[in-house]
């Protein structure tokens, strides 16, 4: 690879120079190190103990039990609405009371403006979980977990979790004793439509010895999906509904019957950083928008805001282009020495704590955790990488030998990228070793 496929900068946290800058003035495709931008910048607009909140309306009379209209669900981006979240939302309704709804269910996604989304023009793989449309109303990621159980006899059990009524599963799996491998890759998915159920056909081949697996994907649309759920759940709790699912805005004079409170942000970007959830940045990079410049949010507003905060601490990055926030994008930009300008004003931020502790700890956890074990520099770094084909990076904080903080970013733009991982994990031990 050239040179100029690379670019990297160094710096001490309290140096007024950097130790190394290599290409660093390109502008370039940072992959999910986008992420920090969002993160850091959602930290300081929003605050640390930011939380979004999902809502439960009546649009008729509630008259014992019986919900005598339609129950509106109106959401504002929470990131992490997870089965288990929302699972709460309905059973606070049902223990304030609530048992039959008469008139339906409504879903206002009115906070986030809707856009047309093809979840396979990223890289032609639309029923992976990454590739999620972001909404206002998100329950569990829009995804299904396929669980696949091997049973003492050797045969193999899938299981799909959530399991709307809507969603079929069609196992053409065969179990074998090979070694395990790379598990996923042998595994086809397939979806069609029958009717009003999608149903998901599996084929290849598992082997029983890799044990216990499971993998995500998006099988249905996000209306369908919050529709199946919602009625799993609901009928689970021991509720019954009638009438039926449809999209819209919240009635004027309906009555507020629950509302449930995502974690605080600082529990958020944990997971955003840590483990690189694309769908998890992309909710708080729209959420940015809305809060700084009204509902609804569009990615326009959302990166206006981080613009304009970025101008507002005197950081002024001509070549930042800003899509998504997540870095699941062919179009982003930023320069290596931009990335370590805002990784070092962040080490001087009131809520640097927050945002270095959400980095993953290279061969420890996260998206590191694989990575340079057994060297020197493991546990002794919070590094953010990002991957897509073309491209690979790292940038955060690193502890060098002498217990001095260095900002690291390096860069790789090329073709053959994939081959660069070494090379970026030897900046790492560089830094922590010279």
């Amino acid at each position: 690879m050239p040179e100029s496929s690379l670019g990297v900068w160094v710096q001490e946290d309290r140096a007024r120079k950097p130790l190394l800058a290599l290409g660093a003035e390109r502008a370039m495709n940072p992959a999910s190190t986008m992420k920090l931008v969002t993160t850091y910048s959602a930290l300081e607009l929003l605050g640390s103990s930011y939380s979004w909140k999902t809502e439960a309306y009546g649009s008729g009379a509630l008259t014992g039990g019986t919900l005598d209209g339609a129950l509106i669900l109106k959401g504002y981006g929470d990131p992490k609405l997870t089965l288990e979240n929302f699972w709460l939302l309905l059973r606070d309704l049902r223990q304030r009371g609530l048992r039959d709804i008469r008139g339906g269910v409504v879903v206002d996604q009115s906070y986030f403006e809707p856009v047309a989304h093809d979840p396979g023009a990223f890289d032609h793989e639309p029923l992976r979980a990454y590739n999620a449309a972001p909404q206002a109303l998100l329950v569990n990621f829009n995804a299904i977990r396929m669980r696949l159980l091997p049973q003492p006899e050797g045969a193999l059990k899938v299981v799909a979790d959530p399991a709307p009524a809507s969603f079929k599963v069609v196992s053409a799996i065969l179990p074998d004793n090979a070694p395990c491998g790379d598990w996923r890759e042998g595994i086809a998915t397939d979806v069609s439509a029958a009717g009003r159920e999608r149903v998901l056909t599996l084929r290849g081949r598992f082997s029983t010895l890799c044990g216990e697996k499971s993998f995500n994907l998006i099988a249905l649309p996000n209306g369908s999906y919050v529709d199946g759920v919602f009625r799993l759940l609901w009928d689970e709790l021991g509720g019954t509904l009638g009438g039926s699912f449809t999209t819209g805005e919240l009635p004027p004079g309906s009555l507020l019957l629950a509302r449930f409170d995502s974690p605080p942000l600082a529990d958020v970007i944990r997971d955003i950083n840590k483990f690189s959830n694309n769908v998890m940045a992309r909710q708080l990079f729209l959420t940015l928008g809305a809060e700084q410049a009204g509902p609804p949010a569009t990615p326009a507003k959302s990166a206006a805001a981080i613009e304009s905060w970025l101008v507002g601490k005197g950081l002024d990055f001509p070549e930042l282009v800003l899509e998504n926030g997540s870095g699941l994008s062919r179009v982003e930009r930023i320069s290596p020495r931009h990335l370590g300008e805002l990784l070092l004003a962040a080490s001087h931020s009131p809520i640097f704590a927050e945002f270095e502790s959400s980095l993953p700890i290279v061969a420890v956890d996260g998206t590191m955790k694989k990575r340079l074990n057994g060297s020197s520099i493991a546990g002794h770094a919070h590094v953010k990488s990002g991957s897509l084909e073309g491209v690979r990076t790292v940038a955060g904080y690193v502890f060098d030998e002498q217990g001095r903080r260095m900002i690291v970013v390096a860069m790789v733009n090329h073709p053959r990228a994939a081959a660069a991982k070494p090379v970026l994990d030897a900046v790492l031990q560089w830094v922590h070793s010279r």
